[in-house]
């Protein structure tokens, strides 16, 4: 099977852009799980206060 110049170089240039492709990829998914993380770590602070504020309301009663 042989390939024109314009095959090789298009096929050169997927070679070089996928890479570049996936770890911009990686990256931008790596961030959201961050953000995300901090999301709910804010979150589980907030769930403690209440359980905490809760568990201090029983033992008055």
């Amino acid at each position: 099977m042989n390939f024109t110049g314009d095959q090789v170089a298009i096929i050169g240039s997927l070679f070089t852009i996928i890479p570049i492709l996936l770890v911009a990829l990686i990256i931008r998914w790596v961030r959201i799980i961050r953000v995300n993380s901090e999301i709910q770590i804010e979150q589980n602070k907030e769930i403690i206060a209440l359980l905490k504020e809760i568990n201090m309301k029983n033992e008055v009663q």
